[in-house]
């Protein structure tokens, strides 16, 4: 099963974007899906998290009020709106899945997508 990120592209600063995360072949149980980032030069960050049991959802500050992650457990999804886009919101945006507990790191991750916004 494999997890694939859609939706990158070019956009200007104060735009937006949603990205699109989906599983290929048969579907799988997760405990929670979320999208990371990881900027030229720099180390991946979890840029935000979804956890099915209760649906609480987790920002990393540099993103809070800006992004939003929703999806749907039974279809393997997760989306990312990205609004107020800001030029160091640049970066390839991962997805993956935490396939055996929430306590545990992600096991399943998906190829990234390019978003880079222009300033």
């Amino acid at each position: 099963v494999q997890l694939q990120a859609s939706g990158g592209g070019l956009m200007q600063a104060g735009g937006s974007l949603r990205l699109s995360c989906a599983a290929s072949g048969r579907t799988f149980t997760s405990y929670a899906m979320g999208w990371f980032r990881q900027a030229p030069g720099k180390e991946r960050e979890s840029v935000a998290t979804i956890r099915w049991s209760g649906g609480s959802t987790y920002y990393a500050d540099s993103v809070k009020g800006r992004f939003t992650i929703s999806g749907d457990n039974a279809k393997n999804t997760v989306y990312l709106q990205m609004n107020s886009l800001k030029p160091e919101d640049t970066a390839v945006y991962y997805c993956a899945a935490k396939t055996r507990s929430w306590y545990v790191q992600y096991d399943n991750w998906g190829q990234g997508t390019l978003v880079t916004v222009s300033s």
